[in-house]
């Protein structure tokens, strides 16, 4: 339960870190950052010190409870050794003896599950403690890549600029990295629809239809969202799926009746010969 609750804890801090939008200046989105990346570390480092702390307690106790075990199982070798030469020499100890060696064997079974559950939970804690260090590497390659990354609006309007100029490869690149550096802008779902439309040019349409989709998902009420469903629907159709692609041109325009992207999708599905409305 520690570890899970400790795990949702970096979770949500790492969901409130990325989802800082750079809405304003550069110089004060990177300030904030900045500052969010700092109150982390600190409060990462602060809980690596009480790992450090517990697991120092719990290997201390793992080391008495193997002590504990050694002490018991040598005293049960030698009350061994001892019955065995009274019931040699014929003794009236062995009833005696044969109790206290039944009483360690009891002793030493709950010791060793004691013990296994001790090395359980400082295996545990060693987890923890590794996925603690692996987030932490995490979040710095993030604050690395975010320092070194162009301001968002230059990435965007160079992104548009190629886009327009027909530059497919250059513009595929500069949407990516606007969606790697900042995924939950605004401008990141228009990034995706031009992943789309650069796809859909060079007839992958499969990924065309995946990069849509991702608009539709995530960025439903933003100003690409009809025309990304339209291609969804286009490009649904170029890979033979007619039904899917139908279903999508006419949620479309059920969704956004008097578009201009409505008027292409009932072109389209009078081309196809199908109505507008199901069934």
């Amino acid at each position: 339960m520690k570890r899970h609750g400790i795990s949702v804890f970096f979770a949500s801090l790492l969901v409130l870190w990325l989802g800082v939008a750079p809405a304003w200046g550069v110089s004060k989105d990177m300030v904030q950052l900045q500052t969010q990346v700092q109150q982390l570390q600190e409060q990462m480092t602060a809980m690596q010190r009480s790992f450090d702390e517990r697991m120092g307690v719990m290997k201390n106790l793992v080391e008495q409870d193997t002590d504990a075990v050694n002490k018991v199982a040598n005293a049960l070798n030698a009350l061994q050794t001892t019955l065995q030469k009274q019931q040699s020499e014929g003794g009236s100890k062995t009833d005696q003896l044969s109790g206290q060696i039944q009483a360690l064997n009891d002793t030493m079974d709950e010791l060793k599950t004691r013990l296994a559950k001790l090395s359980k939970q400082l295996e545990d804690m060693q987890a923890a403690q590794q996925s603690l260090g692996a987030q932490q590497a995490q979040q710095q390659a993030q604050q690395q890549a975010l320092a070194q990354a162009p301001p968002p609006d230059v990435l965007y309007n160079n992104a548009v600029r190629d886009y327009n100029g027909g530059k497919n490869d250059l513009a595929l690149q500069e949407c990516s990295d606007y969606i790697k550096y900042y995924p939950n802008t605004d401008l990141a779902g228009n990034c995706y629809f031009y992943l789309g439309e650069i796809q859909f040019r060079q007839g992958n349409y499969q990924q065309a239809a995946q990069s849509y989709d991702q608009v539709l998902q995530n960025f439903p009420s933003g100003n690409k969202a009809a025309s990304a469903q339209l291609k969804k629907g286009f490009a649904l159709v170029e890979l033979g799926k007619q039904d899917e692609g139908v279903s999508e041109l006419r949620r479309l325009i059920q969704r956004y009746p008097h578009s201009p992207e409505a008027l292409q999708a009932r072109e389209r599905l009078r081309k196809l010969g199908v109505a507008t409305t199901g069934k």
